[in-house]
């Protein structure tokens, strides 16, 4: 059976990793969450002192190392950064405060993306970020790009930090939304943006089940079309 390269893009907190698993596993595809890859060059930047500091950053990227490994008893990827299981810390509010200026230093864009295109190279992966459809992979038999109003995103990021145990406010969250959403999209490198020929999926109003069964149909008829040409 042919396998296809499946790229999602959108703004944050419009469930483009849940989207992504929910696929990867319905298809026996790779799933990649691109954005565990900057949040943990983010942790690192973070926890070395080098937020303020892009020139040391990029000059300490050769000592960072990005992997993901399979949990075996939630069958989840999970990311690892210099061995270190740090799937829990990068999910954090304050790693989301400063993914978004880390995201848009240049040197890291390429490092992750040449990364993510060794990933995917072999086909039969999914694959969601910023720019999965109009960079890392611009030939992607499916792109997907995700969106929903921000108010929707940020009561969705709410009940997940809270559901964590973290002590949050939903203006902060809605604040972060919106910070990150403007740099997002006005950064000069690989800014986020809808590639030409990407199905733009609007969950502002739409439940998960709906979303997932809608464009898991619409990924077998792609899959379906390539198997015939």
């Amino acid at each position: 059976m042919a396998k296809i390269t499946i790229a999602i893009d959108g703004f944050s907190s419009t469930g483009k990793s849940t989207l992504a698993k929910q696929l990867a596993k319905s298809l026996g595809y790779l799933y990649v969450d691109t954005g565990a890859m900057y949040r943990a060059v983010t942790l690192y930047a973070m926890r070395e002192g080098l937020l303020t500091d892009p020139r040391e950053l990029v000059a300490s990227l050769p000592n960072i190392a990005l992997r993901f490994v399979l949990n075996q008893r939630s069958k989840d990827a999970e990311m690892y950064l210099n061995n270190e299981n740090v799937e829990k810390e990068i999910r954090t509010l304050e790693v989301s405060r400063h993914v978004s200026d880390i995201s848009k230093i240049a040197e890291v864009r390429h490092k992750l993306v040449d990364i993510q295109r060794q990933m995917g190279k072999e086909k039969g992966v999914v694959m969601d970020g910023r720019d999965i459809g109009t960079v890392v992979f611009p030939d992607a038999e499916l792109k997907i790009f995700m969106n929903a109003s921000s108010d929707a995103r940020a009561a969705r990021r709410y009940k997940e930090l809270l559901d964590k145990g973290e002590d949050v406010s939903y203006a902060d969250v809605l604040a972060n939304v919106q910070k990150r959403d403007h740099i997002d999209s006005n950064r000069e490198v690989s800014p986020l943006r809808k590639a030409e020929d990407a199905v733009e999926f609007d969950n502002t109003d739409m439940g998960l089940e709906e979303q997932f069964e809608r464009i898991y149909n619409f990924a077998q008829r792609i899959i379906a079309k390539t198997v015939a040409q």
